[in-house]
């Protein structure tokens, strides 16, 4: 579940099955899966979020960030342009349903720059398909709208805040076969998740699959945040002015359930990245969860 790793590539291993037996093989290669934490690790990393929450963000700072949002995002892709993220080549992998034939009109959610989008149009040959998507920030549209692998045709993308009471949105309720969101719903406050994911469900149809990865707790980048920078419990602000929060699995099941919506599966995805040239260990964290709409 790398962006590195080639859906093209037949040869190669699938991410999931490179497994730590011996600590002695730790920088033998670039990461290991499934690897659990000690309970001395556990403690420690522990102490490292209770350290670096201690300080809050004070309100007047936390309003402007949250009432300003959309302008960081622009300010973010002003600076990175296309260069920042890498395209999702390893999602079908992990969401092979994207593939499904029996899958022919999906909306992404927090689509940025498109490198979810231009994967699947890629790998989506039939004419039926079509990829509505939509972002936060202007500025992410206008790019993925100037990539030479658009087509308008087959994608419909839009500037939308997902988090606002009333949505205005190309397309009926019960109408999608799924709604992809991967490392979306982190970038908004943690109030506004579950009524987020309620309103969006209602446009899946009767059998529509809710396809969601995103930060877990205790991942590296949340470990790594400053004193000062955590607005609420497991939520932060970035340097540039956006924000992430960061998903226990239990939370994670509660917000899709309360929703309407049936598991299909909820994973812990726990990732040892090795740096071999510097000796270093580098723990990730995701949730990755799968949640139908019933029939």
């Amino acid at each position: 579940m790398n962006s590195d790793d080639s859906i093209g590539d037949k040869t190669r291993p699938r991410f999931g099955n490179r497994f730590l037996t011996n600590e002695n093989d730790v920088f033998k290669h670039n990461a290991w899966d499934q690897v659990d934490w000690t309970e001395e690790q556990l403690a420690e990393v522990d102490e490292k979020i209770k350290c670096n929450s201690a300080h809050r963000v004070d309100d007047d700072s936390k309003s402007k960030y949250l009432l300003k949002a959309d302008e960081y995002w622009d300010k973010f892709y002003q600076t990175h342009q296309d260069k920042f993220f890498k395209d999702r080549h390893w999602l079908f992998t992990e969401f092979p349903e994207l593939l499904s034939n029996d899958v022919n009109v999906i909306f992404e959610i927090g689509c940025g720059v498109g490198n979810t989008i231009f994967p699947l149009l890629a790998l989506r040959e039939n004419p039926e398909t079509m990829i509505y998507c939509c972002d936060f920030s202007p500025v992410a549209i206008d790019l993925l709208k100037s990539n030479n692998s658009f087509d308008e045709s087959r994608c419909k993308p839009f500037v939308c805040d997902v988090t606002q009471d009333q949505l205005s949105l190309p397309f009926e309720e019960s109408s999608l076969d799924v709604i992809v969101s991967i490392f979306t719903l982190s970038a908004i406050p943690p109030k506004s998740i579950p009524e987020t994911i309620k309103k969006l469900s209602r446009y899946l149809k009767p059998g529509g699959l809710f396809l969601f990865r995103d930060y877990g707790k205790y991942d590296l980048a949340q470990v790594r945040f400053k004193k000062g920078s955590c607005m609420d419990d497991n939520f932060y602000v970035r340097g540039d002015g956006t924000m992430a929060y960061f998903f226990t699995p239990e939370e994670v099941g509660k917000l899709f359930v309360d929703s309407g919506l049936e598991k299909v599966s909820l994973i812990t995805d726990k990732r040892l990245q090795v740096n071999r040239g510097k000796q270093l260990k580098m723990y990730r964290v995701w949730i990755q969860a799968k949640y139908r709409k019933p029939d």
